[in-house]
């Protein structure tokens, strides 16, 4: 029996199908994508052109000749009266995919090339879940999902929780008006739910997408209800008794009078110039939306021509989804590097194969820290999302699990090196009993996801852990209670604000005096600060002004991490503005980061060499090689004593 050629089409289009399938289940039944949209957007785009080319392949039960989806168990299945088909969606994402689909128009509505402009609406293509409303006599009696298309699920119990949807409509008491929209969660509903959800110890959401599909699914609508769920109508289903307005515009219009939330971002354009402009104004305001979006839409404002257009197999031939590039790909982790920090501090950085995301191409990516990077479980050799959005640096998102993703055998868990890659002194963690183990033994053990969560724990939980102990526990939880006491600059430092390193939070903390008014300075308000430009400035704002940051900052203030503020804006005479001074031995009282601070105070630097520029050197005991080389230069040498005296009789306590 001849062995099936992999590369036949027929082949090719059975896996392809298969592949399809299985992430749409995941996608619109478990709610749990495995891969981003534009990863699916590919295999469709690829199952699309084999069937092209080779018609015969064709059958019903391909995922390009229906749309996809499910009826899940426990909810009663509704058929629709009118068939919730999908949109087709063009992903050339430049403005050629709009001029192509006005051209597309113009010639199925046999316009001549000087005939007038076709009007068109453009709107958002909003990343939530279809819903259809059935109001009867302008009462809502039903709410169901696309499912797949012409059977969804009775959802009404939930979408009745919805505050935006009306229960009864303005001014309409048409028999049957069925209005169509999307459910979504805005992205502060978002953050501040899975605050809640993190609080709590529960698992908390990937997306605002899965969230909000998520809780149209829930079983039981008091849990629903708990979720803050938004809604945008767009469209129609089953008329009777209506007049429908003669253009698209006109009907949302009209949905809008009665009552039922519709978006304000749309425009009516005149041809492919307008909407040009429409896809190219939305794409700039993309990330400043309270809601996540992945492209517009453009749909004939004439119903009439609508009609005339009429379908074609799965989508109307009148409409379009014209996408923005994707924010999130699939690429590989080829290795784990630290990136070493101008103050020292290590970041583990992704090194990816080069895949284009967000509009460029990347090949680096964040993995924040040992935290992050244990939680999202990745290894080198992963398949990985990677996501860029805005101008936001790249982060590895997760890895791909299952459909392809498996790893192939055991890949050790990273670990952070004991030495500092470039100048091979220790690494050491800040806080005393918590080291690498103990990291992964929490976040393993789902006790912490973030920084905050460290301060609540207790003895007994612990203690619990393998290989704890009473006493290893007692001295985790001695010091955690040792690093709440710190310092503004160093809590600043510590928060991992882009292009912030020791010296300039010295800066900040210095000229604002206290962490409200840092959070709170415009950019105008930074630029007024030493050592911050335009890009720090802008970093830091950018920084303070999301909520989520903001709320990791209040919790480790909740959690007891404390500072003296208003010392650190007193300011002191910069006795030593332009001085170099080299630290070197064991001085009597000062602490060697005591000492750094006073001197910094008064504006000197504290180098970690000794040569010619060199002003002074304190030595302390044990002082070594670098005090040897002061001798040979002939350059001043102080004690504490006489460091005092320079220092103008500063107290020992920095600020």
């Amino acid at each position: 029996m001849p062995v099936p050629d992999p590369e036949s089409p027929a082949r090719l289009v059975a896996e392809l199908r298969a592949k399809l399938q299985h992430h749409a289940q995941r996608y619109y039944v478990q709610d749990s994508p495995e891969i981003p949209d534009a990863e699916y957007d590919r295999l469709f785009r690829d199952l699309q052109a084999i069937e092209a080319e080779h018609p015969e392949l064709r059958s019903a039960d391909s995922p390009t000749e229906r749309v996809i989806g499910q009826v899940l168990d426990g909810f009663a299945p509704v058929r629709h009266a009118v068939p919730m088909l999908s949109i087709r969606t063009e992903t050339d994402t430049e403005a050629s995919g709009a001029q192509a689909f006005d051209a597309r128009v113009r010639r199925e509505l046999e316009l001549a090339d000087d005939a007038p402009a076709v009007q068109y609406n453009a709107e958002l293509k909003f990343d939530g879940l279809a819903i259809n409303l059935r109001y009867e006599h302008g009462l809502l009696v039903q709410a169901a999902t696309r499912g797949d298309g012409e059977t969804g699920e009775d959802v009404t119990q939930n979408i009745r929780t919805i505050g935006q949807i009306p229960r009864r409509l303005r001014s309409c008491s048409a028999p049957v008006l069925e209005v169509r929209g999307e459910v979504y969660m805005r992205r502060d509903d978002f953050e501040r739910m899975n605050e809640r959800q993190r609080e709590r110890g529960d698992k908390s959401f990937v997306n605002p997408r899965n969230a909000a599909a998520g809780a149209v699914r829930q079983l039981d609508p008091a849990i629903a209800a708990q979720r803050p769920l938004s809604f945008f109508a767009y469209g129609l289903g089953e008329v009777r008794g209506w007049d429908q307005p003669a253009t698209h515009s006109a009907t949302l219009d009209a949905l809008l009078a009665m009552g039922l939330p519709v978006c304000a971002d749309r425009a009516v354009c005149q041809g492919a110039a307008g909407l040009v402009r429409f896809h190219r104004a939305m794409g700039a305001k993309r990330d400043a939306l309270p809601f996540d979006i992945d492209g517009v839409v453009y749909k004939l404002d004439s119903v009439l021509q609508q009609q005339r257009l009429g379908f074609v197999t799965r989508e109307p031939r009148w409409a379009v989804a014209h996408k923005y590039p994707a924010q999130e790909q699939i690429t590989q982790l080829e290795r784990i590097e630290i990136q070493v920090g101008r103050t020292g501090k290590l970041t583990p950085v992704a090194k990816l194969a080069p895949v284009f995301v967000g509009g460029t191409t990347v090949s680096n990516a964040t993995l924040h820290n040992l935290f992050e990077l244990r939680r999202k479980r990745v290894r080198v050799g992963d398949q990985v999302i990677v996501r860029r959005a805005g101008d936001v640096i790249p982060e590895v998102v997760g890895r791909v699990i299952g459909a392809g993703g498996e790893r192939t055998g055991y890949v050790p868990n990273f670990q952070m090196p004991r030495s500092c890659p470039a100048c091979g002194s220790a690494v050491a963690m800040d806080i005393e009993g918590l080291g690498e183990k103990r990291v992964d033994q929490l976040v393993d053990g789902d006790l912490i996801r973030t920084l905050p969560e460290l301060y609540n724990l207790g003895l007994a939980k612990l203690a619990a852990l393998d290989r704890m102990g009473d006493k290893s526990a007692d001295n985790l939880v001695a010091g955690l209670a040792k690093s709440r006491a710190t310092t503004l600059p160093r809590f600043l430092y510590a928060l991992g604000i882009r292009h912030v390193g020791e010296a300039t939070a010295k800066e900040l903390a210095r000229h604002f005096g206290s962490l409200d008014r840092v959070m709170d300075a415009s950019s105008e308000d930074l630029l007024a600060v030493p050592d911050v430009g335009p890009v720090v400035a802008q970093s830091i704002r950018a920084f303070f002004d999301q909520p989520h940051n903001r709320e990791v900052v209040e919790q480790l203030r909740a959690a007891g991490i404390h500072w003296t503020e208003g010392e650190a804006a007193i300011a002191a005479p910069q006795t030593l503005a332009g001085m170099t001074l080299v630290l070197t031995g064991t001085l009597p009282t000062l602490g060697r980061d005591q000492a750094k601070a006073l001197i910094e105070a008064v504006g000197g630097k504290v180098a970690g060499s000794v040569s010619k520029k060199t002003h002074y050197v304190v030595a302390g005991e044990e002082a070594g090689a670098k005090l040897d080389k002061a001798r040979e230069l002939g350059l001043v040498v102080l004690d504490e004593a006489g460091l005092r005296a320079l220092l103008g009789g500063l107290p020992a306590d920095p600020p």
